[in-house]
């Protein structure tokens, strides 16, 4: 597998474009998946060392590099100096930063927003402040109302598979236009639980023993800081063991009462600590399809971890053991595509809206792909080695509720052949999900 310490991110251009006509860019996403290095390589590369470090100490920073159409100077509130002056004197912080500035960790500073809108308002000029923020800052009113009509907002992940291979598969628009034409390629065989297990966080990288530890203290991280950071918690060793629990039910319908049950929460508390981890991005429900004929479908979401590597890690399962466990495998795998999904949307040029579909029958489709109001496709994933008219169970109730919306289904499998199996669907290798044809 190529290096990923200063592999292009695909959402690059996109950052690009929003610098040029926005004067406030906001990138979120979780700790670690590389935010910070996408802004830099954008606006400064000169600080970036050859390992993916930066060559910047700590706090406020003036690299003087070119790049996104000036040069940008550098702010993280990971620095105690910066925050508590932000925090201070927020009007007198803003008024004394450069014309173009990278803000890293803003969500530490919230009182600034208001700040910075002034500055904005007194100065409204493309790109002039690029943020970064590892919580869930639009569910922040102060962001919300302090920078609306102001701000462009670039959501980040840990590394998609078609990034580490270092081009675009075209899976969705494939999904969505011609569909996949008959072709034989390879198993993915025993690559595919290594791939599972690696997850997509670019510090993650080395397997075995080392990586289940980076992700164990990512996790431990997260909970001392970032949630501590969001809200006051009584039981915050609780958290680490709701989220291997969480882990134990990626890719299932989400309830609150198996999640509190072994931990002895309340239903209430357990949905406000899943809401907590849903806004540091490590959890995230995906909402039920419905469509205006589909009268007996399920309303339940389904709960999902953002990758599957702090999954695994989580589960104690490393690609051995998921080799082993078919089902487990079975389930990370349906996240793995969910999650593979989202990170090809977030460079796509079309806004895409994710659900999953099940109805009181039991037919289900893992993925439901919704682009705008005009087209609707869906996914199943299985981890077996052969397709059966059976497999299309799902997708084919969904392409009748979906109507003339209906653009396509596809099931993904660990095999060799791409072929028809009816009007717009398609079997697929999974390993097409991020190979181009």
């Amino acid at each position: 597998m190529p290096e990923t310490a200063l592999l292009t991110r695909f959402a690059t251009p996109r950052l690009i474009e929003a610098l040029e006509d926005s004067p406030a860019v906001l990138i979120h996403g979780p700790r670690q998946c590389g935010k910070t290095t996408l802004a830099l390589m954008a606006c400064a590369p000169s600080v970036l060392k050859a390992d993916g470090g930066l060559s910047l100490g700590s706090g406020r920073q003036r690299p003087g590099a070119r790049g996104a159409g000036g040069g940008y100077e550098y702010v993280s509130f990971d620095d105690d100096v910066a925050r508590i002056a932000a925090e201070t004197d927020p009007m007198g912080f803003a008024a004394g930063l450069g014309e173009r500035v990278i803000l890293d960790e803003v969500q530490r500073t919230p009182t600034l927003f208001t700040a910075l809108k002034a500055e904005i308002d007194r100065h409204r000029a493309p790109g002039r402040f690029l943020m970064m923020g590892s919580t869930h800052l639009l569910l922040s009113s102060r962001l919300s109302d302090s920078l609306a009509g102001r701000l462009q907002v670039l959501r980040l992940h840990p590394l998609a598979q078609c990034e580490m291979e270092r081009r675009d598969s075209g899976f969705l628009d494939a999904l969505f236009g011609g569909g996949f034409a008959v072709r034989r390629g390879a198993r993915l065989g025993p690559l595919l639980p290594e791939l599972v297990a690696a997850g997509g966080y670019p510090a993650a990288r080395p397997a075995g023993r080392r990586r289940a530890g980076w992700y164990r203290d990512y996790i431990d991280a997260l909970v001392l800081r970032d949630v501590r950071d969001l809200a006051r918690i009584g039981a915050l060793e609780a958290l680490p063991r709701l989220l291997a629990y969480a882990a134990a039910r990626t890719a299932r319908l989400f309830n609150a009462n198996a999640l509190a049950a072994p931990l002895a929460l309340s239903r209430p508390t357990v949905r406000h600590y899943i809401t907590l981890l849903e806004r540091v991005f490590l959890l995230e429900r995906l909402p039920p399809w419905h469509g205006n004929r589909a009268s007996r479908l399920v309303k339940t979401p389904k709960l999902h971890m953002t990758d599957t590597g702090l999954a695994a890690a989580l589960l104690g399962a490393d690609a051995a053991a998921l080799a082993k466990d078919r089902a487990l495998l079975g389930q990370l795998l349906e996240t793995f595509a969910v999650q593979e999904l989202r990170r090809q949307a977030s460079w796509h040029d079309a806004p895409l809206d994710f659900h999953h579909f099940r109805d009181r029958d039991g037919a289900e489709v893992d993925v439901v792909v919704e682009r705008g109001a005009g087209a609707v496709a869906g996914v199943e994933v299985k981890a077996a080695a052969t397709v059966t008219a059976a497999d299309f169970r799902g997708l084919r109730k969904l392409a009748r509720a979906a109507g003339d919306r209906f653009a396509g289904g596809v099931v993904l499998y660990d095999g060799e052949t791409s072929a028809g199996f009816g009007d717009r669907l398609y079997a697929a290798p999974l390993r097409r999900l991020w190979e181009p044809p």
